[in-house]
């Protein structure tokens, strides 16, 4: 496995500098595009919300009340009451913007991610279940041969009927099981035709390598996310302690309004356009104030643990893979072992035809036997990159 452990361009070999990574249907990914686009402006929206918006009016009063004529005001006004100071919490309330923006856009690629994985997941199987076909035709192959011998042997009165019973419900097994291939092949496509509208003659696969567990662990979508939902609570924290104290506003008022004409008179200063300006400090007193920062506190320290619990998780799931991978590794060089071994009977058994000794078939029975050890080596190796795939979906940038 050491050879697998070498800096590698995991990502770039597996995408083909991300070949794939278009591989989704044009609808799917433009959901994405679309949830991408909706974090960035609801993000943007969150950073600003401590800005009060500029209030503009514009009334028209009618009052009989000094007399039979109506006496009309018109007034036009702007008004600002806009807090200046929150005690650190429009600063923080900036800040968990911006960390929930990332969390946001983290899961989003995540997401992404493992549906391109579900994706080329589904290619790795077709190829698979393809290999096994091959693997499966060459069983049914030695399966009627075997039949045949056994027939020959229960005919000369050598066999018991039950050797040459088994044989048969053998074949008509393997016979089954090669049908059950094909409705997989049928479901795979169909699967993969709702995540993707391309040609999966037309994509190529990649070779997949192992990462190193520390860039595994540095890279890792959840572990990534799970940080920056931490920092978001870390941040909401202080938020919420900043509600509780004092807060500075300022506010301001520009107003354009008709007089009233019994306010006019000899001497009047009364002014149609003036202003009101001024400030206040403000401090709520609650009695869910300590419950509210104390739940805070608490889903700070629960995201606090989640972030420990997650990198637990991110280490079981790589030696995981890392010992299937050996596993696999073992399969594949017991493969080879046995495609040694046949090598060698294929051509003793071709020596034994030559001389009379064996008849065709037990030539071909070595052969096919041969033949399948290689497809096994090729299935396995596979099963290698499926399990790799499942470390590739969770992370973003490998170098």
């Amino acid at each position: 496995m050491k050879k697998y452990l070498i800096l590698c361009s995991f990502l770039a070999s597996l995408l083909h500098a991300d070949e794939l990574g278009d591989i989704l249907s044009e609808n799917k990914s433009l959901l994405f595009d679309y949830q991408f686009e909706s974090n960035e402006l609801e993000s943007d929206k969150l950073s600003k919300s401590w800005i009060n918006p500029i209030q503009l009016r514009y009334s028209k009063n009618y009052t009989t009340q000094f007399g039979n004529t109506p006496i009309h005001v018109g007034t036009y006004s702007v008004n600002i009451d806009q807090p200046i100071f929150r005690s650190g919490g429009i600063y923080y309330a900036i800040k968990y913007s911006q960390a929930l923006r990332s969390a946001n856009h983290s899961d989003i690629i995540l997401q992404r991610r493992k549906l391109i994985g579900d994706a080329v997941t589904i290619l790795f199987n077709l190829k698979k279940t393809k290999l096994e076909q091959e693997k499966m035709r060459l069983l049914i192959k030695n399966d009627t041969i075997d039949i045949h011998q056994k027939k020959d042997s229960y005919d000369a009165g050598l066999l018991d009927s039950s050797f040459l019973d088994q044989a048969i419900l053998k074949k008509s097994q393997d016979e089954a099981s090669l049908l059950e291939m094909e409705l997989k092949l049928l479901e795979l496509k169909q699967r993969f035709s709702l995540l993707s509208d391309k040609r999966t003659e037309a994509l190529k696969l990649p070779k997949l390598k192992l990462i190193s567990r520390e860039n595994y662990r540095e890279e890792n979508l959840d572990l990534k996310t799970d940080r920056l939902r931490a920092e978001v609570s870390n941040h909401n924290e202080k938020i919420t302690w900043a509600k509780y104290l004092p807060t500075v506003s300022l506010q301001g008022q520009y107003i354009n309004g008709d007089i009233n004409p019994l306010f006019v008179g000899p001497g009047s200063t009364i002014q149609e356009q003036y202003y009101n300006y001024g400030f206040s400090v403000s401090m709520p007193i609650d009695v869910n104030a300590f419950a509210d920062i104390e739940a805070s506190k608490v889903e700070k320290l629960r995201a606090a643990v989640q972030v420990l619990d997650r990198k637990e998780t991110v280490d079981e799931e790589y030696q995981w893979i890392y010992n299937s991978l050996n596993v696999l590794d073992k399969k594949i060089a017991l493969a080879k072992k046995d495609e040694k071994i046949y090598k060698n009977l294929f051509k003793v058994t071709k020596n034994l035809v030559y001389a009379g000794e064996k008849t065709s078939l037990d030539a071909d029975i070595m052969q096919n036997s041969l033949n399948i050890r290689k497809l096994d080596q090729q299935i396995y190796k596979i099963d290698k990159q499926i399990h790799l795939l499942k470390l590739y979906v969770r992370v973003e940038n490998v170098l």
